[in-house]
C-alpha cells in the first residue's frame, strides 16, 4: 500500500509536513515524491541500491527519504556528527550509489566524494549548489508527478548504522517493514488513532525519531518538523500546532521539565496525547515532572535498531511500576535467559531475548559473523540484561557489550578505544561509561601510559576529538600504571567501572 498516495486521495489538501512557516499538503507531498523518484529512476537508481541520507531534518529530507523507497532503493540515514573519517566508513561500507546532503554539510561531501567509486550521484538539499552535484529542486522539476508503477511497496526497506563490539559500526538491514506488526504495536501508543499531529522533536538519523515519523504517516498524521531541538521552541510548536504525539529520547524531555515554570507556562500543551520516551533509562524524576506537565500520556518502550519496539509501558503504570520500561509489545515474545539458554525465574537477572518475528532486521550488512552473535536458536538479542516481574514488566539493569547510552545516543567504547589506541603514547585503554546526571551517563577513559611518555588528559581527549565525533568523546580521562586482568591476560573492565556505579541499583 502506498500510504501517501492513500492519504492524498482521501484528504489532498490536509497538511502532510509542516517546516517553519513550509506547510505541504498530501496532494502536493504526493507530487513531490513522485516527481523525485521519477528523476531518481530516470537517473538509473535501482531496487535494493543504497542512498544515503546525510541531511538535517526538514521536508527536503521527509520527501528525499519518501522518493528512495518508492524506487525500491534503501534509504540510509547517516549521523551528521560524525568525522570525515567515520562518515567514509558508512560511504564504503553501504556500497551506497547516491548521496542527498543539505546544504551545511557541502564542505564534507566535497571531501567524501573524491575517493568513493561506487557513488554516482549527489544530490544537494537547500540553497547551496555546485557543479560536480545535482539539485533536488532540479530533479523534482524534471520529474513528473504520475506515479511509478511499483511505488506501492509499503513502507520498504531501510538500513541504519549501529556499533558493536568489533569497534566499526554495522548496516541493521531491513529488507521490508511488517506492517501488519507495525500498527499493533503503534496502537498500543495511542498512535493509530486518526487526526494525529505529531512532532518530529529528535534528528531523523536515529532509528526512533526517524522511525516514529515515517510510522505517524501511516495514519495520516501531521509532521511537525523540528530542526534543532531546543525545548521551548518544542513547547510552542506544540501549543502553535496542536502537536498530539512525539518520540523524545529522555535527556530532551528533561530539557523542558527543567524550564523555569514560568517559561513552561507560556505554552499549551493540553494536545498532547502520546509522549513516547525510549533510548536510555528515564529517570523517575523526569517522569513524574513529564506527567505533571503533560498529563497522563507518557509512554516509555525498550527497543533497538535491530530488534524494533520490544516493550511498552503505558501512563497507568509509569508511577505503578518505577524503573520498568513494560511489558511484551503486541506481537513480540520476551524471554530472560542465562549463559546456558534457560530461562530464568522471575526476578532474577539473565539476558533479555526476543523471539525472532517479521518485525526484526535481516541482519547486518556484509557481516555474517556479527548478525550470528545476536542469534540464540529462534531468539535473538543485543546483549542487554534485565529481568521481569511476576507480571512480565522488563527492567532493565546492565548492558553485557558496554555500550553506553549518553542522551539517548549509543556510543560503543570499542570504536573510541581504537581511535585513542592510535595515539603513540597510550599502552593501552579502557572506555566505559560512568552516571552522569544531565545525560545519564557520560564516556570516561581509562588510559594506561607507555612508559617514558608524559600524557595529560587534555592532550587524549584532544586526540579523541581529531578521529571521533564530539558526542563520542571522552569527558573524563584517568591515568594507570596497570590493568586488571584475568588468568587469561584480559582486561577486566568492570572492575576500572564499577567504583564509579557503586550504590546504585543499576548500571544503566
Amino acid at each position: 500500500m502506498d500510504v501517501i498516495a492513500l492519504h492524498a486521495s482521501r484528504q489532498p489538501e490536509a497538511a502532510a509536513v509542516i517546516d517553519g512557516d513550509r506547510v505541504v499538503t498530501w496532494g502536493g507531498l504526493r507530487d513531490l515524491r513522485n516527481r523525485l523518484a521519477r528523476s531518481l529512476a530516470a537517473l538509473g537508481l535501482r531496487r535494493a541500491e543504497h542512498v544515503l541520507l546525510y541531511a538535517e531534518n526538514s521536508l527536503e529530507y521527509v520527501v528525499a527519504s519518501a522518493a528512495t523507497r518508492a524506487i525500491g532503493a534503501v534509504p540510509v540515514p547517516v549521523n551528521h556528527r560524525l568525522t570525515l573519517e567515520e562518515a567514509r566508513y558508512i560511504l564504503e561500507d553501504s556500497d551506497a550509489v547516491a548521496l542527498f546532503a543539505s546544504e551545511a554539510f557541502v564542505p564534507m561531501v566535497e571531501r567524501l566524494r573524491e575517493p568513493a567509486p561506487r557513488l554516482r550521484h549527489v544530490v544537494l538539499l537547500g540553497a547551496e549548489r555546485r557543479p560536480w552535484a545535482l539539485h533536488v529542486d532540479d530533479l523534482v522539476a524534471a520529474g513528473g508527478p504520475e506515479p511509478l508503477e511499483d511505488a506501492g511497496q509499503g513502507l520498504g526497506a531501510s538500513m541504519i548504522y549501529t556499533a558493536g563490539t568489533t569497534g566499526k559500526p554495522k548496516g541493521a538491514l531491513r529488507s521490508r517493514t511488517d506492517a501488519a506488526g507495525l500498527v499493533e504495536r503503534l496502537a498500543a501508543f495511542g498512535l493509530a488513532e486518526p487526526g494525529h499531529v505529531h512532532l518530529v522533536a529528535g534528528p531523523m538519523y536515529h532509528s526512533a525519531p526517524g522511525g516514529f515519523a515515517v510510522y505517524s504517516q501511516v495514519f495520516g498524521a501531521t509532521l511537525v518538523v523540528m530542526r534543532r531541538f531546543d525545548p521551548e521552541q518544542a513547547l510552542a510548536l506544540i501549543g502553535r500546532h496542536r502537536c498530539t504525539s512525539t518520540f523524545m529520547a529522555p535527556t530532551l524531555v528533561k530539557r523542558i521539565v527543567d524550564l523555569p515554570a514560568a517559561v513552561r507556562s507560556r505554552y499549551d500543551v493540553s494536545s498532547m496525547r502520546s509522549l513516547v520516551v525510549a533510548g536510555a533509562p528515564c529517570p523517575m524524576r523526569v517522569k513524574e515532572e513529564a506527567l505533571a506537565v503533560f498529563g497522563p500520556v507518557l509512554y516509555e518502550f525498550y527497543g533497538s535498531t535491530e530488534l524494533g519496539i520490544d516493550t511498552v509501558l503505558r501512563p497507568e503504570d509509569v508511577l505503578r511500576k518505577p524503573g520498568s520500561c513494560g511489558r511484551a509489545a503486541p506481537g513480540v515474545e520476551l524471554a530472560v535467559l542465562d549463559d546456558a539458554g534457560r530461562a530464568v525465574p522471575a526476578g532474577t537477572p539473565g539476558v533479555l531475548h526476543v523471539r525472532r518475528h517479521a518485525g526484526v532486521f535481516d541482519g547486518y550488512y556484509k557481516k555474517p559473523e556479527a548478525t550470528a552473535e545476536t542469534e540464540r536458536g529462534d531468539w535473538l538479542t543485543v546483549g542487554d540484561v534485565a529481568w521481569m516481574d511476576d507480571e512480565g514488566f522488563v527492567y532493565i539493569c546492565d548492558r553485557r557489550r558496554d555500550m553506553i547510552i549518553s542522551g539517548g545516543v549509543n556510543i560503543y567504547p570499542a570504536e573510541v578505544e581504537d581511535a585513542l589506541h592510535r595515539h603513540p603514547g597510550v599502552l593501552d585503554v579502557a572506555v566505559f561509561g560512568v552516571p552522569d546526571a544531565d545525560w545519564g551517563e557520560r564516556v570516561h577513559a581509562a588510559v594506561q601510559p607507555r612508559p617514558g611518555w608524559s600524557l595529560s588528559a587534555e592532550e587524549v581527549v584532544a586526540f579523541a576529538r581529531r578521529h571521533l565525533a564530539d558526542y563520542k568523546t571522552p569527558r573524563q580521562v584517568t591515568f594507570h600504571d596497570d590493568f586488571p586482568r584475568d588468568p587469561a591476560g584480559k582486561l577486566v573492565k568492570r572492575l576500572l567501572r564499577e567504583p564509579y556505579w557503586q550504590g546504585r541499583a543499576t548500571r544503566v
